[in-house]
């Protein structure tokens, strides 16, 4: 039964009808997906989109103790929209030893992490036997921790570099530590947008296949939306569908990661970047269309805490982790601090009304604060169930 404010959110007869189809559990079309495009109200998106939100995670909110490194800037291609490729005569390039990166990762250790985040830039002249090693080394600090490194182009770059095919390369770098990929690099898959912000990078069918490919040997990975720059909703749509299409055939992707393009420091500086409206609604379309994803993520990094404590009023159940060190938005001109604590995560969590739970890489549940208790039950005047208490003051101040 619904509320006199739902039923008052669900006044145009469109939602009216993708409200029976998110209730009954049918799949939303792509002509769905960009009538949801045209709607202004965010609170009947965050309505909707709540609604296989709570189906799948119940009241629960997400997040993990992680430790990012970038081993590298250095990179031999010059994508339009990226703020952190860098040539080695470049005043900011960079490189990480392994020895660096292993005491990055025992630093963190120390601090409790479970997940080591590792990307970087196509290095011209490591070779492959670098990455075996450095894999190697990391997984030799505690077998336990999970490894979660390289995006589709790394692979791709290491399999030209090893003389291997996609399979084999990830076979050997599986064999020396890597636990699952990381869901960088799709950007947007029409060959239009790419060949307008990363022309020379892999097709939309490449990325899509090393991860079809690593799925199939029965590893996991995260996938990601760059948007915000040249893109048109439909391009959106398409990209949301073709990765629902994967997921239905593999079922190999644990959470899907919208990511707002930031523009400085870059050739498309001139492009206005997403706004708040424009975020909140691309996660509650992607909670609502992806209905094969157990898991949408806010990565606060790009986002800041404030809006990624409402997104979890809008289809949203993980903010990702501590992450300790990013350098790829923040080159892009991020504002957003570069590391939080375990402790601002569950406040942030728990301020939204949400229960805080600590996962491992692959949504396994490690622990609750102790003196969690459930969240009181919503009355008539909330949105339920997708009232979030944190919304009114940070909407003020995000």
């Amino acid at each position: 039964m619904l509320t006199r404010i739902q039923q008052k959110l669900l006044a145009d007869h469109r939602l009216q009808e993708i409200h029976a189809k998110v209730e009954s559990e049918s799949r939303l079309t792509e002509e769905d997906a960009m009538r949801l495009y045209e709607v202004r109200d965010l609170n009947a998106l965050a309505f909707l989109a709540s609604i296989p939100r709570e189906r799948k995670n119940g009241n629960k909110a997400y997040y993990i103790l992680n430790r990012h490194i970038n081993y590298s800037n250095l990179c031999i291609l010059s994508c339009q929209f990226c703020s952190f490729a860098k040539k080695k005569r470049d005043a900011e390039a960079y490189e990480f030893t392994i020895e660096e990166m292993v005491g990055k990762a025992t630093s963190a250790l120390g601090m409790g992490i479970t997940e080591i985040h590792m990307v970087g830039g196509l290095h011209p002249s490591w070779k492959f036997d670098h990455y075996e090693a450095l894999l190697r080394a990391l997984k030799k600090i505690d077998p336990r921790l999970h490894l979660k490194t390289f995006t589709a182009i790394e692979i791709l770059h290491l399999a030209w570099m090893g003389k291997l095919n996609v399979a084999e390369t990830l076979e050997q770098l599986h064999a020396a530590g890597l636990d699952s990929l990381t869901g960088g690099g799709a950007e947007i898959f029409s060959q239009r947008v790419r060949d307008q912000i990363c022309r020379g990078k892999e097709t939309a069918e490449e990325w899509l296949d090393v991860h079809r490919t690593w799925h199939r040997m029965g590893g996991r990975s995260t996938c990601t939306m760059l948007y915000g720059h040249v893109e048109t909703i439909a391009e959106r749509v398409d990209h949301l569908k073709r990765l629902r299409a994967l997921q239905d055939e593999t079922r190999g992707f644990t959470a899907f990661i919208p990511l707002p393009f930031h523009a400085e420091n870059n050739k498309l500086s001139h492009i206005p970047e997403p706004t708040g409206f424009e975020n909140l609604r691309n996660l509650a379309i992607a909670r609502l269309y992806l209905d094969n994803f157990d898991h949408i993520k806010c990565y606060w990094i790009n986002h800041s805490l404030k809006l990624a404590q409402i997104s979890l009023s809008h289809g949203v159940d993980d903010l990702d982790g501590t992450v300790l060190e990013e350098k790829i938005y923040h080159m892009a001109g991020a504002k957003t601090p570069q590391e939080q604590t375990a402790s601002e995560l569950v406040k942030a969590i728990r301020e939204a009304g949400r229960i805080p739970v600590q996962r491992d890489s692959l949504y396994n549940e490690i622990a609750r604060p102790k003196d969690e208790k459930p969240a009181a039950a919503p009355d008539e005047t909330t949105l339920s169930p997708g009232h979030n208490p944190a919304t009114e003051s940070n909407l003020a101040t995000a």
